[in-house]
């Protein structure tokens, strides 16, 4: 398992994610002023503890290219800040109505709802303003180029179009056409965009940007399948969140459509076929490599 058998990959993961957590606690405003509760639940949601897998993979893909590594840096933070909005957001009583995140409570709990949204879109917002500083980059073009492709990854043609088609259930019932459509877009956007942002600032060849979005495009999507074998079968003290959620409501997912056995079989087909895609990259692509290890064996 890459997360017990490959300290290596493990110790990465972790020098990232922390690089990731003091990065967010400079770009997020200190918590002064009238609205200090508004910063207060940014910080809350941001600086929690979390793999930073989607930041992970800004960074590593960028230094296959030799990527200025405070540009992969920035363009890793203002990813992070869509996923952290998107997971306050997830959470609230309109969406999925959680309790926990990350092993504490979720934003609208430790504060109220308003703050919670209110605190998604400032982290939002915060995303964008990152990406357009000269300090991300100093070419105009690369910068734009990054704002185009999140905006993209991010909003109604990606992971906000995945969370509606995620919220009509009940008006159009799933099958595993629509769960595929679906996470690809809730789940395997943001993940293809981190792949992608690193290629970006790295100046990666046409060839090379596909080679990187097949291999993304299988991963997002192995991720979120294992996500939903961690939900019916993970333990709620490693994952940090509730689990057996979508079983007590009656929603599809990959498991609960395929099956603990299929699911894992689909995760290990689609887990071979994103190591295919990094062949062209040869010893360069080794942490990568094993990153897929990693969500094929995760247990939180």
């Amino acid at each position: 398992m890459a997360d017990d058998g490959d300290p290596n990959f493990n110790r990465r993961l972790t020098e990232i994610a922390d690089r990731i957590t003091v990065a967010l606690d400079q770009l997020i405003p200190p918590a002064q002023g009238p609205e200090a509760d508004l910063m207060r639940a940014m910080r809350h949601s941001a600086l929690a503890n979390g793999k930073r897998m989607r930041p992970f993979y800004v960074i590593e893909t960028g230094a296959m290219f030799d990527a200025p590594e405070k540009s992969l840096l920035r363009a890793a933070a203002a990813l992070e800040c869509v996923h952290c909005y998107s997971l306050i957001h997830d959470d609230l009583p309109c969406m999925d109505d959680d309790d926990f995140r990350r092993g504490q409570p979720t934003v609208h709990k430790a504060f109220n709802e308003a703050t919670a949204v209110l605190a998604g879109d400032a982290l939002l917002t915060l995303a964008f303003k990152i990406l357009a500083s000269r300090e991300t980059h100093q070419d105009p073009h690369i910068r734009l180029k990054l704002l185009e492709r999140l905006a993209d990854c991010s909003g109604a043609l990606g992971m906000v179009g995945g969370q509606m088609i995620d919220m009509l259930e009940d008006e159009s019932p799933r099958d595993l056409n629509t769960i595929t459509r679906m996470q690809r877009l809730k789940t395997g956007a943001l993940i293809s965009y981190s792949v992608e942002a690193g290629g970006i600032i790295g100046g990666a060849s046409e060839a090379e940007r596909q080679a990187l979005h097949g291999f993304a495009h299988d991963l997002g999507l192995a991720y979120q399948i294992s996500d939903d074998l961690l939900d019916a079968t993970g333990d709620e003290a490693d994952v940090g969140k509730p689990l057996r959620t979508d079983a007590e409501a009656g929603k599809a997912n990959f498991v609960t459509l395929l099956g603990v056995e299929q699911a894992q079989e689909r995760v290990r087909l689609l887990a071979a076929q994103a190591k295919e895609h990094l062949a062209i990259f040869r010893n360069r692509a080794n942490i990568l490599l094993q990153s897929v290890d990693f969500v094929l064996d995760r247990t939180h």
